[in-house]
């Protein structure tokens, strides 16, 4: 079985870092779940059972979290006792905020002109600027361990993933149209 009181990338055999080798972690994953797999424990105690569960349960948590760079960023910040989304402290930049602002005006626009490829434009804005706040999270996490600092490039990468999500969401409206 596993060690409960080790770290996500302890778990996976990894650099306690923000960028790191993905096909590691899948190779990692893919050897943790066959080890610890409830189906290979059916015929064991109920003890057995549980704990291969609970196991099991933890490397999939795991995997999610560093397979994902917001959630991957937010457990490094936690291993280091920060919180990047406390609710008492949401504030982002003026201009992040008004630039995301102007882009899901535009996207209410495009929808309303069944504007497919004006969507599929400010998708990829969306990305690109992800894009290039992971670079600048990797710096700050990975080279400057400037984990404070680092807090609201979290939230931002955050934002941006949601709306990212949303914009990809009204692409499918406007596709199914």
């Amino acid at each position: 079985m596993i060690d409960f009181s080790r770290d996500y990338f302890e778990l996976f055999g990894l650099p306690q870092r923000f960028r790191f080798d993905a096909a590691s972690l899948e190779r990692a994953y893919r050897k943790l779940q066959t080890e610890v797999h409830p189906d290979r424990f059916a015929a064991g105690s109920e003890q057995e059972k549980r704990i291969a569960l609970q196991s099991s349960a933890r490397v999939n948590e795991a995997y999610r979290s560093l397979r994902n760079p917001v959630e991957r960023a937010q457990y490094l910040l936690s291993l280091h006792g920060i919180d990047a989304l406390a609710e008492t402290d949401t504030q982002l930049p003026l201009e992040f905020l008004e630039r995301q602002l102007e882009r899901r005006e535009r996207a209410a626009e495009a929808v309303a002109a069944k504007d497919s490829r004006g969507l599929a434009a400010i998708a990829a804005e969306v990305c690109a600027e992800a894009a290039e706040l992971e670079a600048a999270l990797a710096q700050k996490l990975d080279a400057e361990h400037a984990y404070a600092a680092a807090r609201t490039s979290v939230r931002e990468l955050k934002f941006l993933a949601k709306l990212g999500a949303d914009v990809d969401a009204l692409q499918a409206t406007v596709d199914d149209l």
